[in-house]
This record gives structure tokens, C-alpha cells and sequence, in this order.
């Protein structure tokens, strides 16, 4: 029996695990302050004000002119109630400005995420920024198993790394655990999430009847009646559009589901400059936008007010493969374009981390910090795959995931206030000291240095004598250790056995029944 069937969600429901192992360190606690990040600087911007208007009105041009191809019948008919043109023989929807105006006005410019714990709360929007893990590869790595197939022990580690670390926000789809039946694997993943942390979840489109299911059992959780439930923000997820301007039947029904619902819908044409998009990132960007717009048109059409996020993943190919590009200074510009477009149409937006490195070496590394200065200083509210992506989103690497969250809690330490009182200023320090001296045993230096500096979670600032002697491990290596440190010490949150009963038997019913197969 594996480590996971004897230690599951459901079997050790309500039940505390042991206290943590000697060997682990205990987490800093100043990462309570990482749980809520106001970003407090000037955004970049790669376009003027008129520039960032015209590829508006360009974008609203491409909707009416080109429109959108819609494959789903029931979005179609939605479409032609809130007032679009809709071809049926071509599919083709076109969109009148006003129309999305209309839609941009009722579109919320903030909300906030109801945890489990209300302690996780999480506001979007405005100057807020929310943190959310890889979602979706199929692929798991670390260092000594190598790459293979995720499975739900994995999908579950990555839940306990998630609410180990305040500096993520948001759970995600993490990876999808392959052994586990499609039709049955959104109650397992939804379920591990409800149980294992207390953070806001996660649900892929994937058909109504599945995002029913996962609906009920956050329901059922919290609970909270339907009505109830649609009254507030307690789930997301992502909808991306098959660029160029194509929305398939999951995404166009997933958007009038989640709409229905009153839940977080994140937008997000998935566009390749050269590939899927045009080449420049202009053109990419307007593309974009446009896709964007129809989706968020969608979206208050059927329930006005709806929370939606504004998301982009512009970036390029590389043009001697097609292979995708990820943290390139394109990517950058992109983002700080997509950042602007969002804010002109007061609309909270969603980035990404992202890498095409296969493996969590220094390209990973530097190819994920280019990919946050462009996100997080370009003001994304929304952060997605901020944690553990690889090999273009392919793959999840467990030490990558760690790497990440090092990276993260620097940004989150970069955007703490600094005090500019007369006593930071250190006069009485500077005269003690005087002239030539050192700082090390001042009284000032002695009341503060405990907290005083970014205490760094796998980096290592010995000197090269005593990293020898430790044993010379890398960074990899040592990211390697704290995940594993971190899984040994979880605890998993206090659930009340009656709400875990009626969990676990919405499962079994709907189990019985069959489960849910996804839709094409």
C-alpha cells in the first residue's frame, strides 16, 4: 500500500498528523506578513496612453469585423441574447463595442477569495497581488526519480507544499494525477483540496456536470446554500481561448457556468507570437485583447457582475524549432503590455511564471526570474504557475517548486513598506560607531538584526571552505531537502467529521453513478 492510499485525504479526514520532525526547520515568522502582498511601485509602461487606447479600439474593430468562431451552440445563443451578430453556419459571433462596454462596466475592478480559513482570504485587484502553483502538467520530477507520470500521491504533495508556504495564495491544478479515471479524477483532486488545505481551490472546465460536482462539494464544505454560494468568490478557474479567435465548447460553457455561479473566471487567450499570434508583440497583444473582450462579454452577459480576471500569456516561439519561449525579454515587454491593457479597462489581470527549461537548472532559474520582473512589476494582481512549472508546462518539478517559492518570498519582501523614521535613519547608531568602526555590536544592530534581513529559505551565504565541507550541494540539491523536510513536517487542517462525511458520501454517490466524463 502506497504512502498515500494509507495516509489519504479522506481516511485521516478530521484527524491531526504527528508534530513535526527534528530535522525540519520551523517556518519564519515573518512569512505571516507574505499571506497579504500590496505591490507599491510604479508600473512599467511599454506604451503611451494613446497607444494602450488605439490597440483598444483595434481589438473592439477585430470583434465586430472578424468576430469570434464559437463552437458551443448554447454559447452562441447567448451571445445573440445579450445583442451579437451570430452566424450560425459559420459559427462566427461578431460583437458590437457597445456592447462590450456594456459588459466592461459591470465587470467587478476587485474581489476577494473565501477560504476555507477565512485567515487565507485573499484580495484581487487594485495594487493586491495573489500567488497561485503550477496547474495542469501531466508530468512530475524531482532529482532522484527523474520525470514521470503525476500521480495523485503527487497532486497531493503538491497541495501540503501549497498550504505550507504563506506566500501562495491560491491552490492549483499542481499536476494531474494519471492514475486516476478522467471521469472521476475532479472528485479526488477537488476533495484533496477541500481536506489538505485551507486555501481557495481550484477547478478545471471541463464540462458542466464536473464543475456541478466540484461545486457541490465547495459547497459542501463551507456550508453554504447555492444561493449562498453564488454570492461570493470561493473557486476559480482558467479559460483559455484557442487562439486565434476561437472559443471551443468546454471554454464557452465553462464561462457560462462559472458565470451562473457568481465564481472567478480567469480569461486567458493562450498566444505565441509567430505561432498562434502575430509576430509582433503589438499584434500579439491586440489578438489578445480581443479574445479576451469576448470572453468577458460572455461572461457578464449571463450574470452581470461576475469576478473576471484579465489574463494574458503572450510570448514568443522560437523560430528554428516553433518550440515555445518562455521568459524571454519579449515575454517581459508582453506582460507589461498585457498589465496596461487590463488597468485601461479596469479589469484585475492574471500572469504567469513560466519556463521552457526541462529540468530545474540555472536556465529554469533565470528564465522564471525574467518571467516574474515582467509579471509582478508589470502589476498582475493574479500570478498563475508561480510555483514549480517546467519544461513549458509540461512537467512540475518538485525542487523547482521550492526554488520558486525562495524567488517569490524575495518579491514579497521586496514590496514589505521601509521605514524612513528617525530612528531607521540610525543617527544614534552612527555616532556610537564613529569613525572607521563596525556596526556588527552597536545597540542598534543588537535590538534589530533578528529581523532585520530577508532570512533566505535554500540559499546558501556561507564561504566556500564551509559549503565544502557541508557537503557542496547545489541549489537543486538543497530545494530537494526542504520539500521533503517541509511534506514530513505538514499538519493537515482541522475538518469537522460531519462535513468530511458528507464529502466523502457525495463521492461515493456520484462514483456509483458513474462519475462525469469530461466534454470535447
Amino acid at each position: 500500500m502506497s504512502e498515500i492510499e494509507s495516509s489519504s485525504p479522506r481516511r485521516n479526514a478530521g484527524r491531526r498528523r504527528p508534530a513535526a520532525t527534528a530535522s525540519a526547520a520551523p517556518v519564519p515568522a515573518r512569512s505571516r506578513a507574505y499571506r497579504t502582498i500590496v505591490n507599491p511601485y510604479e508600473n512599467p509602461r511599454i506604451y503611451s496612453d494613446d497607444q494602450v487606447a488605439a490597440i483598444h479600439v483595434a481589438a473592439l474593430s477585430l470583434l465586430e469585423s472578424q468576430g469570434m468562431k464559437v463552437l458551443s451552440p448554447i454559447a452562441r445563443k447567448r451571445y445573440a441574447q445579450a445583442g451579437a451578430t451570430v452566424d450560425e453556419d459559420t459559427q462566427v459571433v461578431r460583437i458590437d463595442r457597445g456592447l462590450v462596454a456594456k459588459a466592461l462596466a459591470t465587470t467587478p475592478s476587485e474581489f476577494t477569495f473565501q477560504a476555507l480559513d477565512p485567515e487565507f482570504n485573499v484580495k484581487v485587484g487594485g495594487k493586491n497581488v495573489c500567488l497561485a502553483p503550477t496547474s495542469g502538467p501531466p508530468n512530475i520530477m524531482d532529482i532522484h526519480h527523474g520525470r514521470r507520470a503525476g500521480t495523485f500521491e503527487d497532486f497531493c504533495n503538491l497541495m501540503k507544499l501549497s498550504q505550507s508556504f504563506d506566500v501562495i495564495h491560491t491552490l492549483g491544478g499542481a499536476v494531474e494525477p494519471q492514475d486516476v479515471p478522467v471521469h472521476l479524477r475532479h472528485y479526488e483532486t477537488t476533495r484533496s483540496m477541500l481536506l489538505l488545505s485551507d486555501k481557495a481551490p481550484f477547478i478545471f472546465s471541463r464540462g458542466s456536470q464536473q464543475i456541478a460536482d466540484c461545486f457541490e462539494l465547495i459547497r459542501i464544505a463551507h456550508q453554504v446554500s447555492a444561493e449562498e454560494f453564488k454570492q461570493k468568490p470561493y473557486v476559480w478557474t482558467v479559460i483559455n481561448t484557442n487562439s486565434p479567435l476561437q472559443l471551443d465548447i468546454p471554454m464557452a460553457e465553462g464561462i457560462i457556468d462559472f458565470a451562473e455561479a457568481g465564481q472567478v473566471l480567469i480569461i486567458t487567450p493562450f498566444t505565441l507570437a509567430g505561432a498562434m499570434a502575430p509576430v509582433t508583440i503589438t499584434g500579439a497583444l491586440t489578438l489578445a485583447h480581443a479574445e479576451a473582450l469576448a470572453g468577458i462579454t460572455l461572461a457578464q452577459s449571463v450574470r452581470p457582475g461576475t469576478p473576471i480576471l484579465y489574463g494574458s500569456f503572450t510570448s514568443n516561439v522560437d523560430m528554428k524549432s516553433g518550440s515555445p519561449a518562455f521568459g524571454t525579454p519579449e515575454y517581459v515587454k508582453a506582460a507589461f503590455g498585457a498589465g496596461q491593457l487590463a488597468r485601461y479597462i479596469k479589469v484585475p489581470w492574471r500572469s504567469s511564471s513560466a519556463t521552457a527549461s526541462n529540468t530545474p537548472d540555472a536556465q529554469a532559474a533565470y528564465e522564471a526570474q525574467m518571467s516574474l520582473w515582467g509579471a509582478l512589476m508589470g502589476g498582475a494582481n493574479f500570478m498563475l504557475h508561480a510555483a514549480g512549472w517546467v519544461e513549458g508546462g509540461l512537467s512540475t518539478s518538485y525542487e523547482k517548486f521550492i526554488m520558486d517559492i525562495e524567488m517569490l518570498q524575495m518579491f514579497a519582501e521586496l514590496f514589505q513598506p521601509v521605514g524612513a523614521e528617525a530612528s531607521d535613519m540610525a543617527l544614534d547608531a552612527i555616532a556610537e560607531v564613529g569613525y572607521g568602526g563596525h556596526f556588527f555590536a552597536c545597540a542598534h544592530t543588537m535590538e534589530r538584526y533578528r529581523t532585520a534581513f530577508y532570512t533566505p529559505l535554500i540559499s546558501d551565504w556561507r564561504n566556500y571552505g564551509t559549503w565544502e565541507n557541508d557537503g557542496a550541494k547545489t541549489a537543486t540539491e538543497r530545494a530537494n531537502a526542504v520539500y521533503q523536510e517541509t511534506l514530513a513536517r505538514y499538519v493537515a487542517p482541522e475538518r469537522d467529521p460531519g462535513v468530511v462525511e458528507a464529502m466523502n458520501a457525495f463521492v461515493d454517490r456520484r462514483t456509483a453513478a458513474g462519475g462525469a466524463p469530461p466534454i470535447t
